[in-house]
């Protein structure tokens, strides 16, 4: 199940193993946006406690991912570092299921990368791995995400009251998901399809 590198032949959109030798482009990257994704950031309810640094994630990224945990994703585009896409919460036996976050670089933004790699990860979560069910949690506020989701058919499944800590504070999501059924010849097809209407 890892490590392993997805591609699409249709776009120039790489989705690959988070490396320690990424550390200098995601830094660069998250400076630049800094703005643009801090309303969107999780951040850790305790005062004064930060996330880990780039390279403690990326060690606790790759034992998630060996225990079959999750599948931490950068996301490239035209072979450089635009963002990270993380497939996480793995359960297994009767669940099959899965969460799906990611961010990307504004430079890029509103050029269906994000689309495009969240339905190769579905994919590749649905076909290769086997899991049965996919959901993605954004904050009602979130725009662009809600595109994304709309755009790959993912249901509408309600409101969850302060469901994460984003920002400073205990925030609201909206909760959509797929299962397997729902998109039986892939998501990327279906969405290239939708694209073509």
């Amino acid at each position: 199940m890892w490590p392993v590198i997805l591609t699409d032949q249709r776009s120039d959109i790489v989705l690959r193993p988070l490396r320690r030798r990424d550390e200098d482009a995601w830094q660069e990257v998250r400076r630049f946006n800094r703005d643009w994704l801090r309303p969107w950031d999780a951040t850790l309810p305790t005062p004064g406690q930060e996330l880990p640094g780039f390279r403690a994630m990326v060690r606790m990224h790759e034992k998630q991912a060996k225990r079959g945990q999750s599948l931490p994703f950068a996301i490239e585009v035209d072979g450089v570092f635009r963002g990270q896409l993380t497939v996480s919460g793995i359960q297994w036996g009767s669940i099959l299921s899965a969460q799906i976050g990611y961010w990307i670089d504004s430079r890029v933004a509103g050029r269906s990368i994000v689309p495009t790699a969240v339905a190769m990860a579905c994919d590749h979560c649905f076909f290769a791995v086997g899991l049965h069910r996919i959901e993605i949690n954004i904050r009602p506020e979130n725009a662009a995400s809600l595109r994304v989701v709309d755009k790959l058919g993912f249901r509408d499944e309600g409101l969850r009251e302060k469901y994460m800590h984003i920002d400073g504070q205990w925030c609201d999501h909206r909760t959509f998901a797929l299962v397997a059924e729902d998109v039986p010849d892939g998501v990327l097809a279906a969405y290239r399809r939708g694209q073509s209407m």
